[in-house]
């Protein structure tokens, strides 16, 4: 029952993920350009943005799921759920935003479908929602990938083309979403033995600092280039840490036969291969703010 209901708040999360990302996109394309020199100044200014302050109401309401979902089943699980907001972004970008959504996008509902089934009959029964770590690993794995995604957010100033300064952007977004999404879980197993004296922890910091740098490359992503694409990377960034995080970090389990494993392995393939079918809503009907 546990396990349910965490799956069950990483589908909302998925939800209210995508629709928080697409409120965000309307007001950063409204509000002045982020500049890294003045962050303070450049927050305020987004948050002035009527649509961009409602996307951040929805996506601290998604964060509250996402991190129930994480204390009630495995990191690697939860992400694979998460991920399947890919298919939700195509149809929420249509039917409430006015994007144009192409037949392979609706293909990926099927897909998406079928590897959440296969993920939820193949997850090993006593995996539980474990968030221990070995130290050294998750250095490794930490430190790693923030330097990945800060590199990635300097790239635009390192002779990338423009137009590819969107997706770099909402690259290295979603990777360090993935850093911090990757500390919370090792948070929870903190808060769950010490309470909240387990707050008390580097890996607070380092969720605190990957999610600032997510927030303004998020922002000036979404700024610099149309919206799914944009947000397709990040999710699809974020999910792929967190998921890599799960099975190296905190050693969530395969199943034990061979049936098992393929399936779950086909499982994965099958929500990657939607979130690479599904990056395409053409242009928003209507950008205004």
């Amino acid at each position: 029952m546990t396990l349910n209901v965490g799956i069950l708040l990483a589908l909302l999360c998925a939800l209210t993920t995508n629709l928080g990302f697409l409120y965000k996109h309307r007001g950063a394309v409204a509000a002045p350009a982020v500049n890294w020199r003045h962050p303070l100044r450049s927050g305020i200014a987004l948050f002035q943005s009527k649509w961009f302050a409602i996307g951040m109401g929805v996506s601290f309401g998604a964060w509250l799921l996402h991190v129930g979902a994480m204390a009630l089943a495995p990191l690697s699980l939860v992400q694979a759920v998460v991920s399947g907001g890919l298919v939700l972004l195509a149809v929420l970008a249509e039917r409430v935003f006015g994007f144009k959504v192409g037949g392979r996008q609706w293909i990926g509902v099927g897909c998406v479908g079928a590897g959440l089934a296969l993920l939820a009959i193949t997850v090993p029964a006593a995996s539980g929602a474990h968030s221990s770590y070995s130290l050294a690993g998750m250095i490794a794995f930490e430190a790693g990938l923030l330097l990945a995604g800060t590199i990635l957010v300097l790239f635009p100033t390192l002779g990338v083309p423009h137009e590819h300064h969107g997706v770099l952007l909402g690259t290295a977004a979603g990777i360090l979403f993935g850093v911090s999404d990757v500390a919370v879980k090792a948070l929870t197993g903190g808060i769950g033995h010490a309470g909240l004296i387990g707050f008390i922890s580097p890996w607070a910091l380092t969720a605190v600092i990957a999610s600032l740098i997510s927030f303004f490359a998020c922002a000036r992503g979404l700024q610099k280039g149309d919206a799914v694409p944009v947000i397709t990377t990040t999710s699809a960034a974020a999910n792929l840490t967190a998921i890599a995080g799960g099975i190296v970090v905190f050693g969530d389990p395969m199943p034990n036969s061979v049936i098992g494993i393929v399936a779950q392995s086909v499982a994965f393939l099958l929500v990657i291969f939607a979130a690479a079918l599904t990056p395409a809503p053409l242009r928003a009907a209507n950008q205004a703010a």
